[in-house]
């Protein structure tokens, strides 16, 4: 029997009983006529139950209250078992549809769905513009590669200046699409890629990039002509001829008329050569040694080429992860990143100037404040002028104007402590700064990255202006600045966050989601392009991901609500405008049960900010509680919209089925919240975030009088070093936890993650050593599991071992290791998934729940 079929209980508690029949506790004065529906509900043994319904009133209530002291809890129990929650989602949960797109007529939109479950690779499903009944696409369009529309890269080029063509990829193969005939051309059919299409600013050409190349199409003759001669490895070297050998090629021609001529010769065919050769205007060769091209760009003027060149150094050795059960019956050995503290790649930026044959280096480092001491070094003492200032740079771009008249590069320093946006002047390599955003923690927020990108930029139609995200003010917003005067205008502002900014075909209006009205959901605005009033287009409360047709009248939605999965809906794109439902995708049987909606509060933490969660709150506790933390760091949790962790999500509603009151925690360095939140974890993770729910643990001790002994904390990847560092150095707030997939000591995670919170180990030991887990092993009092995925290339087995030989020297006990052979860091098997929550649950159970000893 499953936990599902045994979804009843078998003995309920006689106050229970009474409860069920709106009898006071202790009430016998109906006992008599309601014995045999007490029985039926209580299961007690028969005699015993005889005996008392024997018993005069007064002494039955006399003999009842010892009785109901002393009873054994029901066992408490839930129409949902973790088998059920952990299986493949689609059959029962259902397939929720995702990445919504136009077709660039505007007539149909294009959706993934997989509503049937079969996991088919064709999964790709189109509803007419009015809506309708979803179709799935025919492989043979899907195969054609329809055109979709994107967004209209004001001044990149993508189509013609009516809109009347668009060129595009898909598969690496270059397309045409004509609007006014709604037909498209495939225009290469080939192995190599190409990518980064464009139209010569007179649309007769397509300029598109192929392998390290630029090429052009003339669409009239059909002429491709390659734009760029880029060649990999150092450029040969005619190597000198020595003294001796000098001598005799002297020699043998005074001696032999015939080497005279055929000397002669050879001069007039190089000769006619080079004639030939400047005659058909080829492009400079350009050798990239042992860098790769990692950007290569053609100015609209067709005069500039710009070639990025990046290369990895030496310091940066791979792990290796190993695989233990393969189809072939032997280990594989995987290739993963690197640890963090490797030495930046070599960056360089050239410019050709194809009008003059000429390439210059563009020096980054003349940017103000490419040499600073970020603030923690300086604390450190670094001496300015040990070199150790001169961090590493790299560029983005650059952006071309429409016209060619500016070019504008984004550079970021390898620390992400600061970035520019500089006017870069391509005849003498100057840079003239027009925003420099600098962070003592590190670069980041929506439309920025804290990876490492350009963010969100472009052109606005004047082609005087250049659009960009920033968190200046403590939140992203939205700015424009005028690149001839460097005048900077913020578009947005207040204490919410802008995402996915767009413009309108003809530049007049933004587009873009928002938390204005509540960090916990997000929305659909409109403003003019100058800034302004900010229109709200979506109404109905929850998270609108949304597609603007290309017209921008008609508006697809993906919208979800912390108890629904993503449905698709199309509506006009105006404040009032109604919608009608295109998809449903929860299942018959997965929306039987009643999914709980935990609502959004917040509590005080210790340093007097409201910190925000979410509370499964059982209708009858048991007297415990099970803290979740979310993973990533950077992510959001406590919001509206149907959590990714959609198995965690029905496990809490298990759990609170079970008595548990379950809480979600956004603590500091979570998304959502703007800059000093998301930058609270800056060189001592597992310091205020985790004291975030230390304060969540207090806070649940007063608010619902569970002890600090019955709280359970877990969570996967950061939840997992988040719950290593709650039960290592805080123990006193909770009785036990289980750590999944979870990082043990930062200095073995990778660099582009970690360097940016805590810096390097090598620069910033102090940072690691505090926030890494390993570190502070002895403190472990509580029931402690540790699941993970030995196939996992993120948090590698390793990590795990490490802590593990640790805890194994410290003489720690109540601690178990659970791995899976087959899994990476994200489980897939279902099998997997079930043991590890079934775990989970029975180790809930026996170290806080109705199981622990002092329970009672």
């Amino acid at each position: 029997m499953n936990e599902k079929d045994n979804a009843f209980p078998v003995r309920a508690p006689l106050a229970d009983c009474y409860r069920a029949f709106r009898l006071p506790s202790g009430d016998v004065s109906k006992l008599d006529r309601r014995a045999p529906m007490l029985h039926e509900c209580v299961a007690l043994p028969s005699t015993r139950f005889q005996n008392m319904v024997r018993v005069r009133r007064l002494v039955l209530f006399a003999l009842l209250l010892p009785l109901v002291a002393h009873a054994q809890p029901a066992e408490r129990t839930s129409p949902l078992s973790v088998q059920q929650i952990m299986q493949e989602p689609e059959p029962w949960v259902g397939d929720w549809p995702d990445d919504p797109r136009w077709h660039e007529s505007g007539d149909t939109l294009y959706f993934d769905w997989n509503p049937d479950g079969r996991f088919e690779s064709d999964s790709l499903y189109k509803v007419a513009r009015a809506g309708g009944e979803p179709v799935k696409v025919p492989p043979a369009e899907r195969r054609s590669h329809p055109p979709t529309f994107d967004g209209w890269h004001h001044g990149e080029h993508v189509y013609t200046d009516g809109a009347e063509r668009k060129v595009y990829t898909a598969d690496g193969d270059l397309y045409l699409y004509d609007r006014a005939a709604d037909e498209q051309t495939r225009l290469t059919d080939t192995r190599a890629q190409v990518s980064d299409p464009r139209f010569s600013p007179d649309g007769s050409r397509i300029l598109f990039q192929r392998d390290d190349n630029l090429f052009s199409l003339d669409l009239t003759t059909g002429r491709l002509r390659q734009r760029t001669d880029i060649r990999s490895g150092p450029e040969p070297q005619d190597e000198s001829p020595t003294p001796r050998e000098e001598f005799l090629q002297a020699q043998q021609l005074e001696l032999f008329e015939t080497f005279r001529e055929e000397k002669a010769e050879d001069e007039r065919a190089d000769t006619l050569q080079e004639h030939d050769r400047q005659a058909a205007d080829p492009p400079p060769t350009f050798y990239t040694g042992d860098a790769q091209v990692t950007d290569l760009r053609l100015d609209p003027t067709e005069r500039f080429v710009t070639v990025a060149l990046q290369s990895q150094p030496d310091a940066a050795d791979p792990t290796e992860v190993i695989d233990y059960v393969t189809r072939s019956g032997h280990a594989d050995v995987l290739q993963a990143r690197p640890k963090v503290g490797i030495p930046p790649d070599a960056f360089a930026l050239h410019v050709q100037d194809l009008a003059r044959d000429t390439t210059l280096e563009v020096n980054l480092h003349q940017l103000p404040g490419a040499y600073d001491v970020p603030e923690y070094r300086q604390e450190q003492g670094v001496d300015l002028d040990s070199g150790a200032a001169k961090r590493a740079l790299y560029s983005y771009g650059p952006y071309w104007s429409p016209d060619g008249d500016h070019a504008v590069l984004v550079v970021r320093a390898d620390d992400n402590k600061d970035r520019w946006i500089a006017r870069l002047d391509p005849t003498t390599g100057d840079l003239t700064v027009l925003d420099r955003q600098h962070d003592a923690a590190w670069i980041g927020g929506p439309g920025i990255s804290a990876y490492g990108g350009p963010g969100t930029v472009g052109w606005m139609p004047d082609g005087e202006r250049f659009y960009f995200q920033s968190e200046a003010t403590g939140y992203s917003h939205l700015y424009t600045v005028d690149v001839e005067s460097g005048a900077t205008t913020q578009l947005t502002s207040g204490d919410f966050e802008i995402h996915d900014p767009q413009l309108s075909r003809d530049g007049s209006t933004w587009f873009f989601t928002s938390t204005r009205h509540s960090p916990h959901e997000r929305h659909l605005y409109r403003m003019p392009a100058e800034g302004g009033s900010m229109t709200r287009l979506t109404q109905a409360p929850g998270t609108h991901t949304s597609a603007l047709s290309p017209d921008g009248n008609r508006l697809a939605t993906l919208y979800t609500t912390s108890t629904q999965p993503a449905d698709l809906y199309l509506r006009d794109a105006t404040a009032e405008a109604s919608r009608t439902r295109v998809t449903e995708s929860p299942t018959e049987d997965w929306s039987a049960y009643d999914w709980r909606d935990p609502g959004t509060l917040r509590f005080e933490a210790s340093d007097g900010v409201e910190v925000p969660a979410h509370v499964f709150r059982p209708e009858d506790p048991n007297g415990a509680a099970v803290l979740f933390v979310h993973g990533a760091g950077y992510l959001q949790n406590v919001n509206d919209a149907f959590t990714p962790y959609f198995r965690e999500y029905m496990f809490h509603n298990l759990l609170t089925d079970l008595g548990y009151t379950v809480i979600n925690v956004d603590y500091r360095g979570s998304a959502g919240y703007g800059r000093d939140w998301r930058t609270a974890v800056y060189r001592h993770m597992g310091g205020r975030d985790l004291q975030d729910y230390v304060d969540a643990s207090e806070w649940v001790a007063d608010t619902y009088d569970i002890r600090p002994e019955r709280q359970f904390i877990y969570g996967g990847s950061y939840g997992g070093f988040m719950t290593l560092m709650a039960l290592f150095t805080a123990p006193e707030h909770f009785g036990g936890g289980a750590a999944l997939r979870s990082v043990t000591d930062w200095a073995h995670y990778n660099d582009v993650y970690t360097s940016n919170i805590l810096n390097t180990p090598q620069t910033d030991s102090l940072a690691y050593a505090r926030s890494s887990p390993i570190y502070h092993a002895e403190g472990l009092e509580d029931p402690l599991l540790m699941p993970h995925g030995l196939v996992d290339t993120n948090v590698q087995a390793q990590d795990i071992f490490r802590l593990t030989q640790r805890l194994i020297e410290l003489g720690k006990e109540d601690w178990e290791l659970a791995l899976y052979p087959v899994e990476g860091h994200g489980f897939e098997e279902p099998a997997s998934w079930t043991d590890e929550y079934r775990r989970i649950l029975d180790l809930i159970q026996s170290s806080v729940g109705p199981e622990r000893s002092d329970a009672q």
